[in-house]
């Protein structure tokens, strides 16, 4: 699965793993944070190995796709989590056009690429699951920056998850998550004016946990999942978006 070091990702590797599943890990800068995630995976008695790559180059996505599924001779399961950060460290210090570009690289031109190309391999083989991820507001919109940029790049995610699940059915089911109020590394840090609004919006009057959406990875990557495909899962507590 792609982006499991951290938040989000970390979570859906943890889960998977508790549920029998051998899980590959994908880092970007850190291999020993990737590292550490495999190692928790393994504690659980099940086949895990890293895999290091930089979503935003292409050959190196490409490379990646290959790499992943001649280790383990083939992939039941495709869940593409990573995404750029760019709410915390030196990705919020970044202006709007490099913001842009760098979640239009990471988030949408990877997903559409390798879920594409995964995707090929597993109609070939004769079945298997992709995940991606979304937004539960990028349909309906938030104001500023950030909700001008995530609602453009998560949106065009949702709206391939559709059309790719047309192109592989019926032997691979596509579907995609849209977290809502997710308390990952930006949540723990906002300001109570953010945290009021999470309150305020969610009727679960909670932040939702990377475990949250996790259980909800699992289960679309799972065969309880037999007759969904093409379809946007919102994890949000029950905000109602549209």
């Amino acid at each position: 699965m792609l982006g499991s070091t951290s938040g989000i990702g970390r979570a859906v590797a943890l889960e998977l793993a508790a549920a029998g599943a051998d899980v590959m890990v994908h880092g970007h800068r850190s291999r020993e944070a990737a590292e550490e995630v495999a190692e928790l995976v393994r504690r659980h008695g099940v086949r895990s190995h890293v895999l290091m790559a930089d979503l935003a180059d292409r050959e190196a996505g490409d490379d990646l796709v290959q790499r992943a599924w001649s280790i383990w001779d083939g992939l039941d399961a495709w869940l593409h989590i990573a995404g750029a950060d760019t709410l915390t460290g030196p990705g919020a210090r970044l202006s709007f056009d490099q913001k842009l570009d760098r979640l239009w690289a990471v988030d949408v031109a990877s997903t559409v690429r390798l879920c594409r190309s995964v995707g090929r391999l597993m109609k070939a083989a004769g079945g298997g699951r992709i995940v991606t991820m979304g937004w539960d507001q990028a349909e309906t919109g938030m104001e500023g920056d950030s909700g001008e940029l995530f609602a453009a790049t998560k949106g065009a995610i949702m709206a391939f998850t559709r059309s790719l699940a047309l192109s592989l059915a019926p032997e691979v089911r596509v579907n995609g998550l849209a977290p809502g109020w997710i308390q990952t590394s930006w949540g723990q840090t906002a300001s109570s004016t953010w945290q009021d609004r999470v309150l305020r919006e969610t009727p679960m009057a909670r932040w939702g946990s990377p475990e949250d959406v996790a259980r909800v990875a699992r289960f679309l990557a799972g065969p309880g999942s037999g007759f969904l495909t093409g379809q946007i899962l919102r994890v949000n507590g029950g905000a109602v978006r549209g």
